[in-house]
Protein backbone atom coordinates (compact mmCIF):
# COMPACT_ATOMS: atom_id res chain seq x y z
CA UNK A 1 0.00 0.00 0.00
CA UNK A 2 1.29 3.52 -1.52
CA UNK A 3 -0.49 6.38 -0.24
CA UNK A 4 -0.86 10.34 0.84
CA UNK A 5 -0.89 10.96 4.59
CA UNK A 6 -3.95 13.12 6.12
CA UNK A 7 -3.84 17.31 7.30
CA UNK A 8 -3.05 17.14 11.12
CA UNK A 9 -1.77 20.21 13.19
CA UNK A 10 1.58 18.37 13.35
CA UNK A 11 1.27 17.52 9.57
CA UNK A 12 0.17 20.37 7.96
CA UNK A 13 0.87 19.17 4.17
CA UNK A 14 -0.25 16.14 2.30
CA UNK A 15 2.51 14.30 0.15
CA UNK A 16 2.36 11.37 -1.83
CA UNK A 17 5.94 8.74 -1.38
CA UNK A 18 8.21 9.19 -3.88
CA UNK A 19 9.25 5.85 -4.86
CA UNK A 20 11.52 5.18 -7.83
CA UNK A 21 10.40 2.84 -10.40
CA UNK A 22 12.83 -0.12 -9.65
CA UNK A 23 11.91 -0.64 -5.72
CA UNK A 24 9.98 -2.58 -5.02
CA UNK A 25 7.13 -2.09 -2.58
CA UNK A 26 5.29 -5.85 -1.33
CA UNK A 27 1.07 -4.75 -1.60
CA UNK A 28 1.12 -6.44 2.25
CA UNK A 29 3.61 -3.05 3.10
CA UNK A 30 2.92 0.15 3.87
CA UNK A 31 4.39 3.51 2.88
CA UNK A 32 2.39 6.73 3.59
CA UNK A 33 2.93 10.13 3.40
CA UNK A 34 6.55 12.40 3.08
CA UNK A 35 8.81 8.90 2.40
CA UNK A 36 11.12 8.75 -0.46
CA UNK A 37 12.55 5.37 -1.58
CA UNK A 38 15.49 4.91 -3.84
CA UNK A 39 16.64 2.80 -6.67
CA UNK A 40 16.09 -1.26 -5.78
CA UNK A 41 14.84 -0.66 -2.47
CA UNK A 42 13.05 -3.85 -1.25
CA UNK A 43 10.33 -3.29 0.93
CA UNK A 44 9.54 -6.51 2.31
CA UNK A 45 5.63 -7.57 3.31
CA UNK A 46 4.65 -6.60 6.88
CA UNK A 47 6.93 -3.50 7.07
CA UNK A 48 5.65 0.18 7.79
CA UNK A 49 7.72 3.16 6.86
CA UNK A 50 4.76 5.91 7.65
CA UNK A 51 5.47 9.32 6.87
CA UNK A 52 2.71 11.05 8.46
CA UNK A 53 3.83 12.32 12.36
CA UNK A 54 8.17 13.25 11.82
CA UNK A 55 9.13 13.95 8.08
CA UNK A 56 10.71 13.43 5.58
CA UNK A 57 11.49 9.86 5.87
CA UNK A 58 14.46 8.34 3.50
CA UNK A 59 15.65 5.56 2.20
CA UNK A 60 19.07 5.18 -0.01
CA UNK A 61 19.49 3.16 -3.26
CA UNK A 62 19.76 -0.20 -2.96
CA UNK A 63 18.80 -0.74 0.64
CA UNK A 64 16.17 -2.96 1.98
CA UNK A 65 13.51 -3.05 4.43
CA UNK A 66 12.36 -6.55 6.11
CA UNK A 67 9.76 -8.34 7.37
CA UNK A 68 8.01 -6.43 10.33
CA UNK A 69 10.32 -3.50 10.40
CA UNK A 70 8.69 -0.36 11.48
CA UNK A 71 10.08 3.36 10.17
CA UNK A 72 8.15 6.45 11.91
CA UNK A 73 9.23 9.73 13.91
CA UNK A 74 8.34 12.37 16.53
CA UNK A 75 6.90 15.01 15.22
CA UNK A 76 8.55 17.66 13.36
CA UNK A 77 6.26 20.68 13.04
CA UNK A 78 4.04 21.69 15.81
CA UNK A 79 1.75 24.96 15.27
CA UNK A 80 3.52 25.47 11.85
CA UNK A 81 6.97 25.84 13.63
CA UNK A 82 9.50 22.89 12.71
CA UNK A 83 10.40 21.10 15.80
CA UNK A 84 14.28 21.16 15.66
CA UNK A 85 15.06 18.48 18.60
CA UNK A 86 13.84 15.58 16.22
CA UNK A 87 15.50 16.57 13.15
CA UNK A 88 18.50 15.32 11.79
CA UNK A 89 20.73 16.91 9.29
CA UNK A 90 22.25 14.96 6.52
CA UNK A 91 23.98 16.61 3.83
CA UNK A 92 22.78 19.91 4.43
CA UNK A 93 19.09 18.56 4.29
CA UNK A 94 17.31 17.74 7.60
CA UNK A 95 15.37 14.49 8.15
CA UNK A 96 13.03 12.52 10.75
CA UNK A 97 14.37 9.87 9.44
CA UNK A 98 17.76 9.06 7.25
CA UNK A 99 18.47 5.49 5.80
CA UNK A 100 21.45 6.07 3.35
CA UNK A 101 22.17 3.31 0.43
CA UNK A 102 22.97 -0.12 0.64
CA UNK A 103 21.98 -0.38 4.27
CA UNK A 104 19.74 -3.60 5.83
CA UNK A 105 17.18 -2.99 7.84
CA UNK A 106 16.54 -6.80 9.11
CA UNK A 107 13.15 -8.75 10.36
CA UNK A 108 11.58 -6.32 12.82
CA UNK A 109 14.08 -3.56 13.98
CA UNK A 110 12.37 -0.89 14.53
CA UNK A 111 14.01 2.98 13.27
CA UNK A 112 12.22 5.77 15.36
CA UNK A 113 13.11 9.24 13.80
CA UNK A 114 15.01 11.15 14.53
CA UNK A 115 17.39 8.32 13.53
CA UNK A 116 19.91 8.85 10.88
CA UNK A 117 21.47 5.48 9.79
CA UNK A 118 24.26 6.10 7.02
CA UNK A 119 25.29 3.83 4.09
CA UNK A 120 26.66 0.20 4.34
CA UNK A 121 25.59 -0.29 7.70
CA UNK A 122 23.67 -4.03 8.93
CA UNK A 123 20.73 -3.26 11.97
CA UNK A 124 19.51 -6.77 12.95
CA UNK A 125 16.48 -8.45 13.96
CA UNK A 126 14.41 -6.64 16.91
CA UNK A 127 17.03 -3.70 17.08
CA UNK A 128 15.45 0.00 18.50
CA UNK A 129 17.30 2.93 17.14
CA UNK A 130 15.38 6.20 18.70
CA UNK A 131 17.12 9.19 18.62
CA UNK A 132 20.18 8.18 17.30
CA UNK A 133 23.14 8.38 14.57
CA UNK A 134 24.74 5.21 13.26
CA UNK A 135 27.52 6.00 10.97
CA UNK A 136 28.87 4.23 8.12
CA UNK A 137 29.79 0.75 7.45
CA UNK A 138 28.18 -0.11 11.13
CA UNK A 139 26.83 -3.91 12.87
CA UNK A 140 24.25 -3.35 14.80
CA UNK A 141 23.43 -6.59 16.64
CA UNK A 142 20.38 -8.23 16.98
CA UNK A 143 18.05 -6.71 19.71
CA UNK A 144 20.39 -4.57 20.36
CA UNK A 145 19.07 -0.48 21.77
CA UNK A 146 20.21 2.68 20.20
CA UNK A 147 18.99 5.88 21.55
CA UNK A 148 19.23 9.22 23.91
CA UNK A 149 20.68 11.03 21.30
CA UNK A 150 24.01 8.76 20.66
CA UNK A 151 26.61 8.53 17.73
CA UNK A 152 28.15 5.79 16.57
CA UNK A 153 31.51 5.91 15.26
CA UNK A 154 31.89 4.77 11.41
CA UNK A 155 32.95 1.35 11.43
CA UNK A 156 31.90 0.26 14.70
CA UNK A 157 29.80 -2.82 15.80
CA UNK A 158 27.24 -2.35 18.70
CA UNK A 159 27.17 -6.63 20.56
CA UNK A 160 23.91 -8.51 20.29
CA UNK A 161 21.40 -7.11 22.91
CA UNK A 162 23.36 -4.09 24.05
CA UNK A 163 21.74 -0.85 24.90
CA UNK A 164 24.10 1.82 24.46
CA UNK A 165 22.34 5.33 25.97
CA UNK A 166 25.10 7.22 26.76
CA UNK A 167 27.80 8.90 24.09
CA UNK A 168 30.58 7.40 26.48
CA UNK A 169 29.63 4.11 25.65
CA UNK A 170 29.35 4.92 21.75
CA UNK A 171 32.68 5.58 21.60
CA UNK A 172 34.04 2.92 22.86
CA UNK A 173 32.22 0.35 20.97
CA UNK A 174 34.02 -2.18 19.03
CA UNK A 175 35.85 -1.59 15.59
CA UNK A 176 35.06 -3.90 13.08
CA UNK A 177 38.58 -6.12 11.90
CA UNK A 178 39.26 -8.94 9.16
CA UNK A 179 37.90 -11.48 11.54
CA UNK A 180 34.84 -10.32 12.92
CA UNK A 181 32.50 -12.82 11.88
CA UNK A 182 30.01 -10.48 10.58
CA UNK A 183 31.95 -7.94 8.51
CA UNK A 184 30.78 -9.07 5.38
CA UNK A 185 27.14 -10.08 5.95
CA UNK A 186 25.41 -6.84 4.87
CA UNK A 187 27.16 -7.22 1.49
CA UNK A 188 25.40 -10.24 0.88
CA UNK A 189 22.30 -8.97 2.52
CA UNK A 190 21.84 -6.50 -0.08
CA UNK A 191 22.50 -8.50 -2.36
CA UNK A 192 19.80 -11.08 -2.41
CA UNK A 193 17.32 -7.90 -1.53
CA UNK A 194 18.19 -6.30 -4.88
CA UNK A 195 18.05 -9.40 -6.53
CA UNK A 196 13.90 -9.91 -5.06
CA UNK A 197 13.58 -6.42 -6.09
CA UNK A 198 13.96 -6.58 -9.21
CA UNK A 199 12.72 -10.30 -9.91
CA UNK A 200 9.05 -9.05 -7.78
CA UNK A 201 8.81 -6.44 -10.40
CA UNK A 202 9.97 -8.37 -13.45
CA UNK A 203 7.21 -11.07 -12.33
CA UNK A 204 4.58 -8.19 -11.93
CA UNK A 205 3.56 -9.43 -8.79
Amino acid sequence: MIEKNVVTDFSPRVYEPAVDPSAYVHPLAAVIGSVTVGRNVMVAPGSSIRGDEGQPLFIGHDSNVQDGVVIHALETVSHSAPVEKNLYEVDGRKYAVYVGSRVSLAHQAQIHGPAVILDDTFVGMKVLVFRAYVGKGCVIEPGAILMDGVRVPDGRYVPAGSVVRRQGDADILPVITPDYPLKDLNKGVVHVNVTLAKGYLASGK
